[in-house]
């Protein structure tokens, strides 16, 4: 892989997209040795929270500081910043603009805007302030497995005239297989010839590594991953199955597996992301995962039977 994947990097998702498991409750020392263990890896970004605002989020009293990062709090979390950047996600309509200091007074990089498709003008306002103040910006459009081709088209028309400079494919509910990413990076690709592109996967079929790799491999160059696949539902692509294969000089796997040996091994007795079946049955039916983390958080979350019944019998799913 390693003459295809050179113009890679990772973007390390952790903290943001594993924070969905556990409401953000990561300790300063957890997050700390993350960002220690992807420096000393030769990681990219790290992508240390949301920039959203407080105010502007229901119960955002009861969430972890990686929800809202405050840049003050931050510097005293990674009080000496290594090589690895720091990125923050904002979702359209969380976001108070008046939040976000410039690049230059600020601990964060690369500020990644995610919207549906519908919003993407939206985005593109958000991107043009970030990008006037200092940072790398990207559009993250979610869902793409339910966008229609017309709206493709006419949000890449948009994208076009902005300035963004990374424009991801996502893969919101884990339900792309590798054709259907061959065909969007290279419909991207076709349609957005002077930006560049990233990806985001989800492991509902276990297909996330796969689907990163034969991305980077077309030219994507920002390749979404989370230490042992901690994310949402079934979680990501994994960060360190990345460093290994990319096989770039400067990616070491060795911090990483002592990261996830201190760390992610007794938080996953805890808490539990990863493929099972139902997130398997949703990414199958090309469905938000809402419907299977609700059924793991109740009593019934091993009757795999009853949920697929649910979900795929109208009578059922009508109730």
């Amino acid at each position: 892989m390693q003459s295809k994947t050179n113009h890679c990097k990772i973007v390390d998702c952790t903290i943001r997209d594993g924070g969905l498991v556990n409401n953000w409750d990561f300790s300063v020392e957890f997050v700390q040795h993350l960002y220690k263990s992807l420096n000393d890896a030769g990681v990219d970004y790290m992508e240390i929270g949301y920039k959203n605002s407080p105010k502007l989020l229901k119960g955002a009293d009861q969430a972890g500081p990686w929800r809202f990062l405050n840049d003050d709090f931050l510097r005293t979390v990674i009080p000496n910043k290594g090589q690895t950047k720091l990125s923050a996600l904002v979702d359209i309509g969380r976001v108070d603009e008046n939040d976000i200091l410039p690049r230059s007074e600020s601990m964060i990089d690369l500020i990644r805007v995610a919207c549906y498709i519908q919003d993407v003008d939206k985005a593109l306002e958000l991107v043009q302030t970030f990008h006037d103040r200092g940072y790398e910006t990207t559009i993250n459009i979610m869902a793409l497995s339910n966008v229609l081709e017309n709206q493709l088209l006419e949000a890449f028309e948009l994208i076009n005239a902005s300035v963004v400079d990374f424009v991801y494919v996502v893969d919101s509910y884990g339900s792309m297989k590798p054709n259907d990413m061959n065909y969007l990076v290279g419909k991207f690709q076709e349609h957005l010839p002077n930006k560049r592109l990233g990806v985001h996967a989800h492991n509902n079929l276990q297909l996330a590594f796969a689907n990163t790799l034969l991305a980077g491999g077309k030219g994507v160059e920002l390749l979404d991953a989370s230490v042992y696949g901690m994310g949402r539902a079934a979680g990501n692509c994994n960060t360190e199955l990345l460093v290994a294969e990319l096989q770039n000089t400067k990616y070491n796997i060795r911090p990483l597996l002592d990261m996830i040996e201190q760390h992610m091994i007794p938080m996953r007795e805890k808490v539990e992301w990863g493929y099972n079946i139902p997130y398997m049955v949703t990414g199958v039916l090309d469905e938000h995962p809402r419907s299977a983390m609700a059924l793991r958080n109740s009593e019934d979350k091993d009757k795999y039977v009853e949920f697929y019944d649910q979900l795929t019998t109208p009578e059922m799913s009508s109730k």
